[in-house]
Parts: C-alpha cells; structure tokens; sequence
C-alpha cells in the first residue's frame, strides 16, 4: 500500500532494549471530495508511521515534508490513562519518498527554494519521476 502525506512532527528515533532503533514519525493526508449534496468535503487522516530499516532517515523527515510510503497499515485500540477507548491508524513503512521540503510558504519564508526528492528503503533513485502531480 502507497500513502502520501505531510509530516505533522519531526521523526524521532528510539532506541528499542534489544539494540534495535525505530523511527516514529506522523504524517497527514488529504482527501477531497463532494458528497451527494454537491458540497466540498475536505477529509483529514493521520498515520503513525514507523521505519525499521535505518535510523539515518530521520534526518530528512522534519515537519512539512512531502513523503510517499510504502508500507501495511494497521489499526491500533487502547484505553487511555484518563479511562478512555482511543483507535488510531499506524503505517509500518518498508520504504520512504522523499519528494519535497516544507510547504512552499513555509519554505519561501525560510529563505529556501529547494526542493529535494529522495528514495529510501530500498537504495534505488529515480531523479527522473517528475512531482508536478503531487499535492501540495
């Protein structure tokens, strides 16, 4: 399964009792829509997203950046502390694209026009793909 989406946070890298490392990081996608009304919905999801393969990614993944996952999605169930049902929606990621930075916006009032695209997971690039296509 592919996902696209905005980070919500900087990823954060834990390390695990058995030396292992995971990257935890939150992404939102969007979807728009009109329902039978003929009225805009605009539908928000949210992902906890976790990667095993390398801690190193978490240097790219920063809050605003534009990312493709490829990965299984799960759903998780829990009582909170306050005694409450809580559910949320996790991504186990088997593979990172990097497509862009922050948002233009957010990126132009930094002083920073660049746009990245990088592949990670499986060590393959393709620099040719064009993003134009991507939402912002």
């Amino acid at each position: 399964m592919n996902i696209i989406g905005r980070l919500t946070r900087d990823a954060e890298v834990r390390n695990l009792s058995n030396e292992k490392q995971v990257v935890n990081f939150s992404i939102a996608t969007n979807d728009n829509y009109r329902n039978k009304q003929g009225e805009p919905v605009e539908q928000t999801t949210y992902f906890e997203c976790a990667y095993w393969i390398s801690p190193k990614v978490a240097d790219f993944l920063t809050k605003g950046t534009l990312v493709e996952l490829s990965g299984r999605a799960y759903t998780s169930a829990w009582i909170g502390k306050d005694g409450k049902p809580h559910a949320g929606l996790n991504f186990h990621t088997s593979q990172i694209k990097v497509h862009s930075g922050r948002k233009k916006a957010e990126s132009n009032s930094a002083g920073s026009n660049k746009t990245t695209k990088k592949e990670i997971g499986n060590s393959k690039s393709n620099e040719n793909d064009k993003d134009d296509d991507l939402p912002l």
